[in-house]
Protein backbone atom coordinates (compact mmCIF):
# COMPACT_ATOMS: atom_id res chain seq x y z
CA UNK A 1 0.00 0.00 0.00
CA UNK A 2 2.77 2.14 0.94
CA UNK A 3 4.50 1.76 -2.38
CA UNK A 4 1.41 1.92 -4.48
CA UNK A 5 0.12 5.75 -2.52
CA UNK A 6 3.34 6.95 -3.37
CA UNK A 7 3.91 5.82 -7.03
CA UNK A 8 0.25 7.11 -7.56
CA UNK A 9 1.41 10.54 -6.15
CA UNK A 10 4.38 11.07 -8.48
CA UNK A 11 2.27 9.52 -11.64
CA UNK A 12 -0.20 12.18 -11.10
CA UNK A 13 2.17 15.07 -10.53
CA UNK A 14 4.50 13.65 -13.46
CA UNK A 15 1.49 14.42 -16.30
CA UNK A 16 0.26 17.45 -14.24
CA UNK A 17 3.30 18.92 -15.31
CA UNK A 18 5.01 19.14 -12.15
CA UNK A 19 7.96 16.66 -12.58
CA UNK A 20 10.39 19.09 -13.20
CA UNK A 21 9.91 20.15 -9.21
CA UNK A 22 9.15 16.71 -8.03
CA UNK A 23 12.84 14.63 -9.62
CA UNK A 24 14.80 17.96 -8.11
CA UNK A 25 12.83 17.30 -4.45
CA UNK A 26 13.54 13.28 -4.80
CA UNK A 27 17.21 13.57 -5.75
CA UNK A 28 17.53 15.79 -2.55
CA UNK A 29 15.63 13.50 -0.32
CA UNK A 30 17.84 10.47 -2.18
CA UNK A 31 20.96 12.10 -1.24
CA UNK A 32 19.84 12.31 2.53
CA UNK A 33 18.56 8.58 3.27
CA UNK A 34 14.77 10.34 3.25
CA UNK A 35 12.87 7.40 1.78
CA UNK A 36 13.41 4.91 3.44
CA UNK A 37 11.07 6.09 6.75
CA UNK A 38 9.35 9.13 5.07
CA UNK A 39 7.42 6.50 2.68
CA UNK A 40 5.45 5.44 4.67
CA UNK A 41 4.87 8.21 7.44
CA UNK A 42 3.84 10.06 4.05
CA UNK A 43 1.07 7.88 3.17
CA UNK A 44 0.32 8.12 6.93
CA UNK A 45 -0.20 11.55 7.17
CA UNK A 46 -2.64 11.84 3.83
CA UNK A 47 -4.63 8.97 5.22
CA UNK A 48 -5.06 10.63 8.85
CA UNK A 49 -5.47 13.50 7.93
CA UNK A 50 -8.36 12.54 5.47
CA UNK A 51 -10.28 9.89 7.48
CA UNK A 52 -12.00 9.96 10.77
CA UNK A 53 -10.28 7.72 13.76
CA UNK A 54 -13.86 5.79 14.19
CA UNK A 55 -14.84 1.86 14.90
CA UNK A 56 -15.64 1.65 11.51
CA UNK A 57 -12.34 2.48 9.98
CA UNK A 58 -10.06 -0.09 9.38
CA UNK A 59 -7.18 2.06 8.01
CA UNK A 60 -6.12 2.42 4.77
CA UNK A 61 -7.48 2.24 0.90
CA UNK A 62 -9.13 -1.23 -0.32
CA UNK A 63 -7.89 -0.58 -3.60
CA UNK A 64 -5.57 1.28 -6.71
CA UNK A 65 -9.35 2.99 -8.10
CA UNK A 66 -9.79 4.09 -4.02
CA UNK A 67 -6.45 5.72 -4.29
CA UNK A 68 -7.35 7.00 -7.65
CA UNK A 69 -10.50 8.06 -6.08
CA UNK A 70 -9.41 10.13 -3.42
CA UNK A 71 -6.12 11.69 -5.32
CA UNK A 72 -8.80 13.46 -7.97
CA UNK A 73 -11.29 14.55 -5.03
CA UNK A 74 -8.10 16.35 -3.76
CA UNK A 75 -6.84 17.75 -7.03
CA UNK A 76 -7.50 21.23 -9.07
CA UNK A 77 -9.98 20.45 -11.53
CA UNK A 78 -9.00 22.59 -13.82
CA UNK A 79 -5.32 21.65 -13.74
CA UNK A 80 -6.81 17.86 -14.03
CA UNK A 81 -8.60 19.01 -17.21
CA UNK A 82 -5.33 20.89 -18.29
CA UNK A 83 -3.32 18.13 -17.92
CA UNK A 84 -6.02 15.72 -20.15
CA UNK A 85 -5.85 18.58 -23.27
CA UNK A 86 -2.15 17.93 -23.03
CA UNK A 87 -2.08 14.00 -22.88
CA UNK A 88 -4.59 14.14 -26.29
CA UNK A 89 -1.79 16.38 -28.49
CA UNK A 90 1.34 13.60 -27.02
CA UNK A 91 2.35 11.33 -29.57
CA UNK A 92 2.81 8.46 -29.36
CA UNK A 93 6.32 8.14 -29.18
CA UNK A 94 6.26 11.19 -26.86
CA UNK A 95 3.77 9.28 -24.00
CA UNK A 96 5.79 6.21 -23.93
CA UNK A 97 9.51 8.23 -23.05
CA UNK A 98 7.50 10.28 -20.25
CA UNK A 99 7.10 6.37 -19.15
CA UNK A 100 9.75 5.39 -19.29
CA UNK A 101 11.11 8.52 -16.98
CA UNK A 102 8.64 7.34 -15.00
CA UNK A 103 9.58 3.89 -14.78
CA UNK A 104 13.44 4.79 -14.37
CA UNK A 105 12.43 7.58 -11.46
CA UNK A 106 10.62 4.21 -9.42
CA UNK A 107 13.37 2.29 -10.05
CA UNK A 108 16.14 5.18 -8.86
CA UNK A 109 14.20 5.82 -5.80
CA UNK A 110 14.52 2.27 -4.36
CA UNK A 111 11.41 2.54 -2.59
CA UNK A 112 11.15 -0.55 -0.26
CA UNK A 113 8.73 -3.49 -0.41
CA UNK A 114 5.79 -3.12 2.19
CA UNK A 115 8.00 -6.26 3.70
CA UNK A 116 10.57 -4.52 4.36
CA UNK A 117 8.60 -1.59 5.78
CA UNK A 118 7.27 -4.32 8.36
CA UNK A 119 10.26 -5.21 9.33
CA UNK A 120 11.97 -1.41 10.14
CA UNK A 121 8.44 -0.79 11.74
CA UNK A 122 8.43 -4.15 13.90
CA UNK A 123 12.50 -3.38 14.90
CA UNK A 124 11.52 -0.23 16.48
CA UNK A 125 8.75 -1.72 18.57
CA UNK A 126 11.81 -4.47 19.95
CA UNK A 127 13.61 -1.04 20.83
CA UNK A 128 12.89 -0.28 24.50
CA UNK A 129 14.42 2.86 24.54
CA UNK A 130 12.53 4.51 21.76
CA UNK A 131 10.09 7.69 22.15
CA UNK A 132 6.35 6.96 23.19
CA UNK A 133 5.64 9.04 19.88
CA UNK A 134 7.87 6.75 17.65
CA UNK A 135 6.52 3.69 19.16
CA UNK A 136 3.15 4.75 18.42
CA UNK A 137 4.27 5.86 15.02
CA UNK A 138 5.53 2.44 14.35
CA UNK A 139 2.03 0.89 15.55
CA UNK A 140 0.35 3.12 12.99
CA UNK A 141 2.67 2.14 9.90
CA UNK A 142 1.95 -1.41 11.16
CA UNK A 143 -2.05 -0.43 10.90
CA UNK A 144 -1.67 0.42 7.55
CA UNK A 145 0.61 -2.16 5.84
CA UNK A 146 -1.14 -4.89 7.21
CA UNK A 147 -4.03 -4.45 5.18
CA UNK A 148 -3.74 -6.32 2.33
CA UNK A 149 -4.12 -10.05 2.96
CA UNK A 150 -0.45 -11.16 1.72
CA UNK A 151 1.10 -8.81 4.29
CA UNK A 152 -1.19 -9.70 6.87
CA UNK A 153 -0.11 -13.59 6.12
CA UNK A 154 3.43 -12.76 6.09
CA UNK A 155 2.98 -10.35 9.30
CA UNK A 156 3.62 -13.27 12.04
CA UNK A 157 6.46 -14.88 9.95
CA UNK A 158 7.99 -11.14 10.59
CA UNK A 159 7.72 -11.30 13.97
CA UNK A 160 4.94 -8.72 14.05
CA UNK A 161 2.50 -10.51 16.19
CA UNK A 162 4.37 -11.38 19.10
CA UNK A 163 5.30 -8.00 19.40
CA UNK A 164 2.03 -6.52 18.29
CA UNK A 165 0.18 -8.31 20.91
CA UNK A 166 2.74 -7.58 23.60
CA UNK A 167 1.60 -3.81 23.20
CA UNK A 168 -1.66 -4.70 24.40
CA UNK A 169 -0.34 -4.31 27.87
CA UNK A 170 1.45 -1.24 27.52
CA UNK A 171 0.56 1.60 30.13
CA UNK A 172 -0.07 4.08 27.26
CA UNK A 173 -3.96 3.50 26.27
CA UNK A 174 -3.44 5.09 22.73
CA UNK A 175 -0.45 2.26 22.52
CA UNK A 176 -3.12 -0.50 23.63
CA UNK A 177 -5.83 0.90 21.26
CA UNK A 178 -3.86 0.79 18.20
CA UNK A 179 -2.28 -3.01 19.22
CA UNK A 180 -6.11 -4.09 19.15
CA UNK A 181 -6.58 -2.18 16.34
CA UNK A 182 -4.17 -3.98 14.20
CA UNK A 183 -4.71 -7.74 15.67
CA UNK A 184 -8.11 -6.85 14.34
CA UNK A 185 -7.48 -6.10 11.33
CA UNK A 186 -5.03 -8.90 10.42
CA UNK A 187 -7.34 -11.40 12.17
CA UNK A 188 -10.82 -10.70 9.86
CA UNK A 189 -11.73 -13.79 8.13
CA UNK A 190 -8.25 -15.11 8.23
CA UNK A 191 -8.47 -18.64 10.16
CA UNK A 192 -4.51 -19.02 10.02
CA UNK A 193 -3.92 -15.53 11.38
CA UNK A 194 -6.88 -15.77 14.27
CA UNK A 195 -5.28 -18.45 15.25
CA UNK A 196 -1.92 -17.20 15.72
CA UNK A 197 -3.38 -14.71 17.96
CA UNK A 198 -5.02 -16.58 19.98
CA UNK A 199 -2.25 -19.23 20.96
CA UNK A 200 -0.53 -15.98 21.80
CA UNK A 201 -2.87 -15.32 24.81
CA UNK A 202 -4.61 -12.11 23.20
CA UNK A 203 -8.24 -12.88 23.19
CA UNK A 204 -8.20 -12.48 27.83
CA UNK A 205 -6.24 -8.94 27.14
CA UNK A 206 -8.28 -7.76 24.98
CA UNK A 207 -11.40 -8.73 26.76
CA UNK A 208 -10.04 -7.26 29.71
CA UNK A 209 -9.71 -3.94 27.32
CA UNK A 210 -13.40 -3.73 26.75
CA UNK A 211 -13.36 -2.77 30.25
CA UNK A 212 -11.43 0.25 29.78
CA UNK A 213 -12.92 4.21 30.44
CA UNK A 214 -10.81 5.19 27.50
CA UNK A 215 -14.33 4.33 24.90
CA UNK A 216 -11.51 4.39 21.67
CA UNK A 217 -9.31 1.60 23.36
CA UNK A 218 -12.95 -0.56 24.64
CA UNK A 219 -14.13 0.03 21.22
CA UNK A 220 -11.28 -1.44 19.31
CA UNK A 221 -10.92 -4.33 21.41
CA UNK A 222 -13.69 -5.30 21.09
CA UNK A 223 -13.74 -5.28 17.15
CA UNK A 224 -10.78 -7.32 17.55
CA UNK A 225 -12.19 -10.04 20.28
CA UNK A 226 -15.47 -10.17 17.24
CA UNK A 227 -12.42 -10.11 14.45
CA UNK A 228 -11.34 -13.18 16.06
CA UNK A 229 -14.23 -15.01 17.27
CA UNK A 230 -16.14 -14.61 13.08
CA UNK A 231 -15.79 -18.16 11.55
CA UNK A 232 -13.87 -19.81 14.33
CA UNK A 233 -15.18 -22.26 16.23
CA UNK A 234 -12.02 -22.92 18.14
CA UNK A 235 -12.14 -19.17 18.96
CA UNK A 236 -15.37 -19.44 20.35
CA UNK A 237 -15.36 -22.32 22.76
CA UNK A 238 -12.05 -19.86 23.99
CA UNK A 239 -14.57 -17.48 23.93
CA UNK A 240 -17.05 -19.07 25.98
CA UNK A 241 -14.39 -20.71 28.46
CA UNK A 242 -13.31 -17.18 29.15
CA UNK A 243 -16.88 -15.96 30.25
CA UNK A 244 -17.64 -13.88 27.30
CA UNK A 245 -21.39 -14.56 27.99
CA UNK A 246 -20.71 -12.28 30.78
CA UNK A 247 -18.44 -9.27 29.07
CA UNK A 248 -21.65 -9.48 26.20
CA UNK A 249 -24.38 -8.78 28.94
CA UNK A 250 -22.25 -6.05 30.70
CA UNK A 251 -21.73 -4.21 27.86
CA UNK A 252 -25.62 -4.72 26.59
CA UNK A 253 -26.94 -3.93 30.01
CA UNK A 254 -25.55 -0.61 30.33
CA UNK A 255 -27.00 2.28 29.60
CA UNK A 256 -24.43 4.74 29.92
CA UNK A 257 -22.08 3.04 27.87
CA UNK A 258 -20.89 4.20 24.30
CA UNK A 259 -23.81 3.06 22.27
CA UNK A 260 -21.16 1.80 19.29
CA UNK A 261 -19.79 -0.70 21.85
CA UNK A 262 -23.34 -2.00 22.24
CA UNK A 263 -23.87 -2.36 18.55
CA UNK A 264 -20.43 -4.36 18.43
CA UNK A 265 -21.77 -6.42 20.68
CA UNK A 266 -25.10 -7.35 19.16
CA UNK A 267 -22.94 -7.82 15.82
CA UNK A 268 -20.60 -10.42 17.81
CA UNK A 269 -23.69 -12.20 19.47
CA UNK A 270 -25.70 -12.56 16.05
CA UNK A 271 -22.14 -13.96 14.29
CA UNK A 272 -22.20 -16.70 17.43
CA UNK A 273 -25.08 -17.71 16.61
CA UNK A 274 -25.15 -17.46 12.81
CA UNK A 275 -22.09 -19.46 13.01
CA UNK A 276 -23.61 -22.14 15.02
CA UNK A 277 -26.49 -22.52 12.99
CA UNK A 278 -23.94 -22.98 9.89
CA UNK A 279 -22.53 -25.78 12.30
CA UNK A 280 -25.59 -27.77 13.30
CA UNK A 281 -23.82 -31.04 13.94
CA UNK A 282 -21.80 -29.02 16.37
CA UNK A 283 -22.58 -28.71 19.94
CA UNK A 284 -24.07 -25.49 20.75
CA UNK A 285 -22.16 -22.71 22.82
CA UNK A 286 -24.39 -23.12 26.31
CA UNK A 287 -24.37 -19.37 26.62
CA UNK A 288 -26.06 -18.82 23.56
CA UNK A 289 -29.60 -19.71 25.26
CA UNK A 290 -28.80 -18.32 28.80
CA UNK A 291 -32.16 -16.36 30.08
CA UNK A 292 -30.31 -13.61 31.47
CA UNK A 293 -28.19 -13.00 28.25
CA UNK A 294 -31.04 -12.93 26.10
CA UNK A 295 -33.06 -10.54 28.48
CA UNK A 296 -30.04 -8.13 28.21
CA UNK A 297 -30.95 -8.14 24.47
CA UNK A 298 -34.98 -7.84 24.69
CA UNK A 299 -34.62 -4.96 26.67
CA UNK A 300 -33.10 -2.94 24.43
CA UNK A 301 -35.74 -3.86 21.75
CA UNK A 302 -37.61 -2.46 24.61
CA UNK A 303 -35.92 0.10 26.13
CA UNK A 304 -34.36 1.93 23.11
CA UNK A 305 -35.23 4.55 20.51
CA UNK A 306 -32.49 3.92 18.04
CA UNK A 307 -33.44 2.20 15.86
CA UNK A 308 -30.18 0.75 14.34
CA UNK A 309 -29.14 -0.74 18.19
CA UNK A 310 -32.99 -2.03 17.98
CA UNK A 311 -32.28 -3.40 13.86
CA UNK A 312 -29.57 -5.34 15.36
CA UNK A 313 -31.03 -6.56 18.56
CA UNK A 314 -33.66 -8.12 15.87
CA UNK A 315 -31.10 -9.62 14.44
CA UNK A 316 -29.34 -11.27 16.78
CA UNK A 317 -32.72 -12.45 18.76
CA UNK A 318 -33.71 -13.32 15.05
CA UNK A 319 -30.75 -16.48 15.06
CA UNK A 320 -30.85 -17.06 18.64
CA UNK A 321 -34.49 -17.76 18.05
CA UNK A 322 -33.38 -20.29 15.49
CA UNK A 323 -31.25 -22.23 18.11
CA UNK A 324 -32.02 -25.70 18.75
CA UNK A 325 -31.07 -24.63 22.58
CA UNK A 326 -33.51 -21.71 22.72
CA UNK A 327 -36.67 -22.23 24.60
CA UNK A 328 -39.16 -19.76 23.30
CA UNK A 329 -40.89 -20.10 27.01
CA UNK A 330 -38.17 -18.50 28.48
CA UNK A 331 -38.45 -15.32 25.90
CA UNK A 332 -41.86 -15.42 26.40
CA UNK A 333 -41.99 -15.78 30.22
CA UNK A 334 -38.91 -14.50 31.51
CA UNK A 335 -37.69 -11.75 28.91
CA UNK A 336 -41.24 -10.27 27.69
CA UNK A 337 -40.15 -11.23 24.26
CA UNK A 338 -43.78 -10.47 22.60
CA UNK A 339 -44.36 -7.00 24.86
CA UNK A 340 -41.09 -5.74 23.00
CA UNK A 341 -42.07 -6.70 19.76
CA UNK A 342 -45.57 -5.11 20.71
CA UNK A 343 -44.03 -1.58 21.98
CA UNK A 344 -41.26 -1.39 19.32
CA UNK A 345 -44.22 -2.03 16.36
CA UNK A 346 -45.94 1.11 18.15
CA UNK A 347 -42.46 3.06 18.29
CA UNK A 348 -41.95 2.16 14.46
CA UNK A 349 -45.57 3.71 13.62
CA UNK A 350 -44.81 6.62 15.22
CA UNK A 351 -41.45 7.31 13.42
CA UNK A 352 -43.14 6.21 10.04
CA UNK A 353 -44.48 9.76 9.88
CA UNK A 354 -41.21 10.77 8.99
CA UNK A 355 -40.19 10.71 5.50
CA UNK A 356 -36.61 10.65 5.62
CA UNK A 357 -36.74 7.55 7.77
CA UNK A 358 -40.04 5.68 6.13
CA UNK A 359 -37.67 3.62 4.09
CA UNK A 360 -35.55 2.38 6.93
CA UNK A 361 -38.16 2.30 9.20
CA UNK A 362 -40.09 -0.12 6.48
CA UNK A 363 -37.10 -2.55 6.58
CA UNK A 364 -36.94 -2.93 10.39
CA UNK A 365 -40.70 -3.10 10.84
CA UNK A 366 -40.13 -6.42 8.11
CA UNK A 367 -37.40 -7.72 10.15
CA UNK A 368 -39.51 -7.28 13.55
CA UNK A 369 -42.76 -9.00 12.10
CA UNK A 370 -40.56 -11.85 10.44
CA UNK A 371 -38.98 -12.20 14.27
CA UNK A 372 -42.62 -12.38 15.66
CA UNK A 373 -43.34 -15.12 13.59
CA UNK A 374 -40.71 -17.09 13.84
CA UNK A 375 -41.50 -16.55 18.11
CA UNK A 376 -44.90 -17.65 17.73
CA UNK A 377 -44.09 -20.61 15.48
CA UNK A 378 -40.82 -21.33 18.30
CA UNK A 379 -43.92 -21.25 20.73
CA UNK A 380 -46.51 -23.54 18.82
CA UNK A 381 -43.47 -26.06 18.57
CA UNK A 382 -43.40 -26.16 22.57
Amino acid sequence: MGIRMLGLILLLRFVSGLMNATVDGIDSNLSSGGPLRSTVKEKENLLHNDEQYNDDLDGGFSSLDGMLQWAISHSDPAKLKETAEVRQQLSASELNKRQMELKELMEEMKVPSDAELMKIAISELNNSSITLEDRLRALQELNVLVEPIDNANDFNKLGGLVYVTRELYHPDPSIRTTAAWILGKVSQNNLVVQQQVLELGALSMLMKMVKSNFMEEANKALYAVSALMRNNLAGQELFSTEHGDLMLQNILRNSSIDIRLQKKALILLADLAQCQLQNAHRTELPFLSDRDLLKSVVDLIAASTDLDLQDKALVAIKSLLQLRTTEALVLKDFCALGDALNKMRQLLLNVMADEFQRDYVIDVESLRSEVEYIFQGKLLEQ
